[in-house]
């Protein structure tokens, strides 16, 4: 599909793949709520404006398609980049935005939400096809398929970001073994990002989620949480407040005490299994809940998934394991068991803050894709001479954001008198 572009009186044909473009208006209008709560990357795209970190250099991008993310593009496109856009999820996208971005703002996007597996990585190559000098991640999908398939494409990059823990985490496995072809900058390590993008972000999206799904009521109901890393800590503290029992599963030793001194009940899962209502895997690993888990659970239990694939609930297992199947709502599967036990899934496995409700809030996403406007006016800057490695977001860019983002929030804070940066700097100073 393309649509003819007219501009400085040239024609462009635009290629994209997005899912109705009658939908646009109203994606325009939610691009535009979505902007009005990121005050930081407002800041950021009318210095772009004028600065022009990004001319003349293609940025591919494979992350959700929503509001806040629409913003993000806009942003690099006044920085001077050329955006290619694709979704790092086949349920994320939200389709008016999609329509939007290529209506109203000119950005080639591909994604449907409810694309199939196939379809999904066509759109990641659609993008990549546009030769992009630097690449924007979330999950790791675009980059491991430059370095697969697309390889040969790996030496005109730049350099790249990372939005989630799961595509660093694949990202330094790939750096390890001394097999990653160009420098990558891991936007979810910035303090401005897994503080608060995950903890905040994650723990109410992931629950509004559910209850957009379910409608049920967590208070008074047992909710397991699998992980207590920053996105679990936050989903654990929004469902207390919201009146649930709260269970923690965990495999690390430092972690799970961590979650003990917070209040939260630590078992392993096979001790949970029978006890929780809703069960929410956030933790990046493969079959966190399996069969065994499936046989002991309560009938009704309720099983989401907040991390980034649909890898966390060993959901074939859970298929062998049922006499029928059937939808019951729009993001509620049911799975009939032996004994008549019926286990509920939602949105299919797949991250349950974007397939089923409109992911984090903007005020939240505006210092996460700060980081990554500026990490990628850095990375333009500084790719090439970058070891090919995962490098943190440098911490001044961090720092940047953190003071724009409570100058946006009018909440002032101290400064260091002259006498206390001598005496934090001074050895001799003491008792």
């Amino acid at each position: 599909m393309a649509v003819l572009i007219f501009e400085r009186e040239k024609i462009e044909i635009m290629k994209h793949d997005i899912k109705d473009m009658k939908l646009a208006m109203g994606g325009k209008l939610r691009i535009e709520w979505a902007g009005k709560d990121m005050p930081v990357l407002g800041l950021v795209k009318k210095r772009f404006l004028k600065a022009q970190p990004l001319k003349r250099l293609t940025i591919g991008a494979c992350l959700h398609v929503t509001s806040e993310t629409a913003n993000l593009m806009i942003t690099l496109k006044a920085g001077g980049a050329s955006v290619y856009l694709c979704a790092s999820n086949p349920l994320s996208t939200q389709d008016d935005v999609a329509a939007a971005l290529v209506h109203f703002y000119k950005i080639p996007v591909f994604a449907i939400k409810g694309e199939d597996k196939a379809t999904y990585y066509k759109h990641i190559n659609q993008v990549l096809d546009a030769r992009p000098d630097m690449t924007m991640d979330d999950g790791a999908d675009l980059v491991s398929i430059l370095h697969g398939k697309r390889k040969n494409q790996a030496g005109k990059i730049l350099g790249g970001t990372e939005e989630t823990t799961t595509g660093v985490v694949r990202l330094r496995s790939l750096a390890q073994e001394k097999l990653l072809l160009f420098p990558i900058i891991a936007v979810n390590d910035a303090m401005t990002k897994h503080f608060f993008d995950n903890r905040y972000g994650t723990g109410q999206s992931t629950l509004d989620g559910i209850i957009r799904a379910t409608n049920m009521l967590l208070a008074g109901s047992t909710v397991v949480v699998a992980g207590y890393g920053w996105c679990g800590r936050g989903l654990a503290e929004r469902a207390r407040g919201m009146g649930a029992h709260v269970i923690v599963t965990e495999v690390d030793p430092l972690t799970a005490l961590q979650a003990v001194m917070d209040g939260f009940r630590v078992m392993p899962m096979s001790k949970a299994a029978p006890l929780g209502d809703l069960f929410v895997t956030v933790t990046g690993n493969i079959h966190v809940l399996r069969g065994e888990h499936f046989r002991k659970m309560k009938n009704g239990a309720i099983l989401a998934n907040s991390g980034h694939f649909n890898v966390e609930i060993d959901i074939p297992a859970l298929y062998e394991l049922a006499f029928h199947k059937r939808k019951v709502r729009e993001f509620v599967d049911e799975y009939e068991l032996s004994g008549k036990k019926k286990i509920y899934l939602i949105a299919e496995g797949r991250l349950v803050n974007l397939a089923a409700a409109e992911g984090h809030p903007a005020s939240v996403m505006d210092m996460s894709f700060a980081n990554q406007a500026l990490a990628s006016e850095y990375m333009a800057k500084h790719g090439r001479s970058l070891k090919k490695t995962v490098h943190t977001v440098p911490e001044a860019i961090d720092r940047e954001i953190a003071r724009l983002k409570l100058k946006a929030m009018h909440v002032p804070i101290d400064e260091l008198t002259a006498e206390q940066k001598e005496y934090l700097a001074s050895w001799e100073m003491g008792t």
